[in-house]
C-alpha cells in the first residue's frame, strides 16, 4: 500500500478555499474538538505551543478521527526537524521564516526521499508508514507531502519570485505579525503599508500559480483576502478562542 492521498494538497492545487484554525494549545482534546467543528484542516503550532514529538502525534491522531486535515508548522527550517514530523504522520508541513529560495529548496530537500531530498528512510517504522502497514509508502511519500513556505520579513518579499519558482514549494503563506514588525509597524499591524505589501504579495504568490496562505482574526479581513484570491485561510486560534470566551464569561455580573 502506497502512502496515502493527501486531500488537503488536492484541494489546493485545485483551487478551493480550505479554512482552517491553528491549534496553539499544545492539547489532544483541544485538537479533537476543533477537528469535529468542521475546519478543512487545523495547525498544530510547533513554532509557538509546546513543541513536543509526543504531544504532536496524539494530536494527530486525535484529528485523524475527525476527517479534518492536519497541518503542522515546525519551529525551525531544518531537516531533521522536518524528518521527525513526517515520520509522525505529517503531510502538509508550514515552515517559518523563509527568506530566500535557498531556504525554500532546503525545505523540499528535507521532506522528499532521495534522489529529489534528504529525508530519512525509517516511514517503515514509524506512523507514517503505518508501522509497516503501507509497504510502499515510500513510492509516492514525495508527490503527497505539501510543502507550505512563510514570507514573514522584507527579504522574503524582495525574493519572492525567486522563491515561487523553487519546485515543490506548493504555496507561501504570508506572516502579518513578523512582516510587521520587520517593517517597523510591530504595534500597528493594519498600517496601510503593510497592508499594501501583504496585497501585493498575495498577486504575487498567484501570479506563479501557487496557494496564497494568510492568518486574519476578523471576518471583514478574511473576506478581503478571499475575495484576493487566498484559499489556505487561517481563521484564528484556538487559544485566542478560548481565551475571549473566558473573559466575557468572568465578565458577568
Amino acid at each position: 500500500m502506497p502512502a496515502p492521498e493527501n486531500t488537503l494538497k488536492a484541494a489546493l492545487k485545485a483551487g478551493r478555499m480550505q479554512r482552517g484554525l491553528w491549534l496553539n494549545l499544545g492539547s489532544d482534546i483541544a485538537a479533537e474538538m476543533a477537528g469535529q467543528a468542521g475546519f478543512d484542516w487545523c495547525l498544530i503550532d510547533a513554532e509557538h505551543a509546546p513543541f513536543d514529538p509526543a504531544t504532536i502525534r496524539s494530536q494527530l491522531i486525535a484529528l485523524a478521527g475527525s476527517g479534518t486535515a492536519s497541518v503542522l508548522r515546525v519551529p525551525v527550517n531544518c531537516d531533521w526537524v522536518l524528518k521527525q514530523v513526517l515520520d509522525l504522520g505529517v503531510q502538509t508541513v508550514l515552515v517559518p521564516m523563509v527568506d530566500t529560495a535557498g531556504q525554500a529548496r532546503d525545505a523540499v530537500r528535507a521532506c522528499r526521499y532521495p534522489p529529489e531530498g534528504v529525508r530519512g528512510m525509517g516511514a517503515g517504522v514509524a506512523r507514517a508508514g503505518g508501522f509497516g502497514a503501507f509497504a510502499d509508502y515510500q513510492s509516492n511519500a514525495n508527490d503527497e507531502i505539501c510543502v507550505l513556505v512563510q514570507a514573514e520579513s522584507r527579504a522574503a518579499l524582495d525574493n519572492l519570485d525567486a522563491i515561487c519558482t523553487v519546485e515543490g514549494v506548493d504555496g507561501v503563506f504570508i506572516g502579518p505579525a513578523d512582516l510587521a514588525a520587520d517593517m517597523g509597524y510591530r504595534d500597528d499591524l493594519e498600517n496601510p503599508s503593510v497592508m499594501k505589501a501583504v496585497d501585493g504579495a498575495i498577486g504575487t504568490i498567484l501570479s506563479h500559480g501557487k496557494t496564497a496562505g494568510i492568518i486574519s482574526f476578523s471576518a471583514e479581513a478574511r473576506a478581503h483576502y478571499t475575495g484576493l484570491g487566498v484559499t489556505f485561510l487561517g481563521m484564528g486560534s484556538e487559544a485566542s478562542a478560548l481565551a475571549r470566551a473566558i473573559y466575557t464569561l468572568a465578565a458577568e455580573r
